[in-house]
Order: C-alpha cells, then sequence, then structure tokens
C-alpha cells in the first residue's frame, strides 16, 4: 500500500485545519521546521480506529487495554528483542510528566539530577522544577566536518559528585540523532552501576532509525544488570505522529521501582487519554508498513538536507542517524549569536534555538515535513546562507 507523504495538510488555519502550535506560533508568513511535529498524516489504521471510538459517543474514563499491553509486548520483543511483560507497563500522559515524577520518585530535595548537554530542553528542567541540583556533562563536539557527536565518559563521571541520584539519558539522542554505539553505552552502564545512579531512558525516537540494517536495543535490554535500576520511555507521538494524543509508556522491569514510581503519580496524572490509547494500539499493531515507507521519505529528506549544509559556508553538521531531526552548527554562519532569530526575522523560517538545548550557536531543524514545504523552507535559508 501507497501513503501519501507528498501533499501538505492544512493546519494553518482553523477553517482548513486545527489549532497548532508548530503553525500559528510564529505567523502566517513563516514556515515552520522547529517542534518535533511532522506534517503527516497518521496511519490510517490509527485514524479508522480514532474514528470507530468517536462514533461510539461516549468518553467517559477508560482503563489500559490488556490488548494494548500486549501489542506492547510484541514489539518490543519483534523489534527490539525484548520480552517485557504487560505488568512491566505504566501508560502515562507524556514523557515530559515522567521525566518529573522519576525525579520525584527517586531523589530528595537537594540531590543532584544529571543531564548531557546538549539535550531535549525539558530535561535542563527537572531538576530546577522539583527542587532537586542540577547537574551537567557536555558531549564531545564534532572536531572535523561530519564527525558524529560523543559520549565523552570523563567529563560525564567529572559531572557527578556524592548528591547525584538520578541519570536522564537519551537515545537515539535529541538533538544531535546519535544512536550511541555498544561500547559507548558499556561504559555507560558502568559508571552507573558504580556511582549507584538511577536511571530515565527517553527512547521515543527508537523507531525511526536513517541508517539500513540499524536496530535499536533498550539500554535496560542491552545491559540486563541496569534493569532494576532503569525506568524505559517509550511512546508512539514520534513514530507515527500522534504527539497530541498524550499517550507514552513507562516500562519497569524492577516491582520495587516500579511500585515507587506508580506512587509518586497518584494525584499528579489524569488518567489515561481514551484516544490516546486507541491510537497507540492502533499504531504499534498495525501502523508497521506506514512506518517503512516513513523511513524512506526522512531518508529522502536527510539527503536533500545534506546537500544544501554542503552549499552552506560556516554551516556544520553531523547528519543525524534517526529520527527527522537535524543539529546544525551555525556559529561560523555569519547571523549572530542567535541565528534561530535572524532566520526567522530574515527568511521567515522558524527553527529551534540551540541555546534551549544547552548550546547557543546551534539550531534544530525539523525535516519530518513534505518535500515541497521542506524545500520552500531550504530556499528561504539560502537567501542568507547560500553565497556565490
Amino acid at each position: 500500500m501507497a501513503y501519501d507523504f507528498a501533499t501538505p495538510v492544512e493546519r494553518r488555519h482553523p477553517e482548513g485545519g486545527w489549532a497548532s502550535q508548530k503553525w500559528h506560533r510564529y505567523g502566517d508568513d513563516v514556515l515552520p521546521l522547529w517542534v518535533a511535529d511532522m506534517d503527516f498524516r497518521s496511519p490510517p489504521a490509527v485514524i479508522d480506529a480514532l474514528q470507530a471510538r468517536v462514533a461510539h459517543g461516549v468518553y467517559g474514563y477508560g482503563e489500559v487495554p490488556a490488548t494494548l499491553t500486549e501489542t506492547l509486548c510484541q514489539w518490543s520483543a519483534h523489534h527490539y528483542d525484548w520480552p517485557i511483560q504487560p505488568e512491566w507497563q505504566q501508560w502515562l500522559p507524556g514523557v515530559v510528566p515522567a521525566l518529573h515524577l522519576a525525579a520525584l520518585a527517586l531523589t530528595e530535595r537537594g540531590d543532584g539530577v544529571l543531564t548531557v548537554a546538549p539535550i531535549y530542553p525539558p530535561f535542563l528542567e527537572v531538576a530546577k522544577r522539583t527542587g532537586r541540583l542540577p547537574q551537567q556533562a557536555m558531549l564531545a563536539a564534532p572536531s572535523t566536518p561530519n564527525e558524529p557527536w560523543q559520549l565523552d565518559i570523563a567529563a560525564l563521571e567529572a559531572a557527578i559528585t556524592p548528591r547525584t541520584r538520578l541519570l536522564l539519558w537519551c537515545q537515539p539522542h535529541n538533538p544531535t540523532g546519535r544512536v550511541w554505539r555498544y561500547e559507548e553505552l558499556a561504559a555507560l552502564a558502568e559508571l552507573v552501576e558504580r556511582h549507584d545512579l538511577w536511571v530515565v531512558s527517553d527512547e521515543l525516537h527508537c523507531d525511526l532509525l536513517l541508517d539500513g540494517g540499524a536496530q535499536h536495543r533498550p539500554l535496560a535490554a542491552a545491559f540486563p544488570q541496569l534493569a532494576k535500576r532503569t525506568i524505559t520511555l517509550w511512546a508512539p507521538s514520534k513514530t507515527f505522529n500522534l504527539a497530541g494524543l498524550t499517550s507514552a509508556c513507562a516500562v519497569i522491569p524492577d516491582p520495587a521501582l516500579r511500585e515507587r514510581f506508580a506512587a509518586a503519580t497518584k494525584g499528579l496524572l489524569p488518567d489515561g487519554n481514551v484516544l490516546g490509547l486507541v491510537a497507540a494500539e492502533a499504531a504499534y499493531r498495525h501502523g508497521e508498513p506506514w512506518r517503512q515507507e516513513l523511513l524512506s521519505v526522512l531518508r529522502e529528506h536527510r539527503e536533500t538536507l545534506q546537500a544544501r549544509v554542503a552549499a552552506w559556508p560556516g554551516v556544520r553538521w553531523s547528519a543525524p542517524e534517526s529520527t527527522y531531526l537535524a543539529w546544525l552548527d551555525m556559529r561560523e554562519a555569519g547571523l549572530g549569536d542567535a541565528p534561530h532569530k535572524t532566520l526567522l526575522k530574515e527568511a521567515g523560517v522558524a527553527l529551534s534555538d540551540g541555546a534551549a538545548f544547552g548550546r547557543p550557536g546551534f539550531v534544530r531543524l525539523n525535516f519530518g515535513t513534505t518535500a515541497s514545504q521542506l524545500e520552500a523552507a531550504l530556499s528561504r535559508m539560502d537567501s542568507l546562507l547560500k553565497r556565490d
């Protein structure tokens, strides 16, 4: 079956779509390539399942159905070679709440919460919002063009103090698109055990690996000794473009850790989104053909962007190995200290500000859009970045 990833979907005007953070924040004249929200219609099976559920007409408090937990078990076993159990799953209204709840559940006030920057901005806010001590290490930036970002174990260990209790980890990595190698993860696992840390592993982008033959291995599966101290976060939101349905899952193998995390959620989270749970099950049960075609489209868009970056003097990147996000170094592009502002004002293209991720001078670009919309935005960027 062929799916339509080429036809733009109107998202800007209420009469043609619905209110959208991505398309409304910066006004009608701006092309948005910022927030991690694709412009593709979700899989037809998801749309059909939602329409059937809406037609039922009653939207009272729901429960997580056994069919959903079994479906995720099957997905995990098939795609990650990790045989999880239904009772390990705690479904939640999003991953960002789960990050904060983990800090509340696993640490005390004043304990250290460690992140590795650049990183998805909410990671950097967890400690401050929960009364914990923010701690940060930096990834090793590429020293030559096209070299990947590296996990700097020495820098990570140097950031750990006796107060450090929790590591917020991200794999594949947002925003750099890195798929961490086994050797990097093995060093991380050894450090985590030696310092007796809890780990929350955000693996939202794990179903969008772009290099042929790549397979995701969850941190707790690759290193079983970490399972008793790890909360793994998954969601269909990035893979199947379901972010607005606020449905995610914390996979927690250890019973004591699972009980501790569940206790922290009481009174702080609503019951599950009945439509989000329906969409998640339909996506994981029937969305694989759609996902495979999406990956082909994203690989083509990555090639398009590769050629564009090569024509932009002063712009550097490491081609992302996963997802639809590109992390661009614009410190030498001649656009000032805040290149996202210059691109917004002078080219009418909205990108994410690298400073929010812990690296000023960088931008994050979302290429999860149609080829025509991507080309229109890149052409605008050419006006500032391409030089004859």
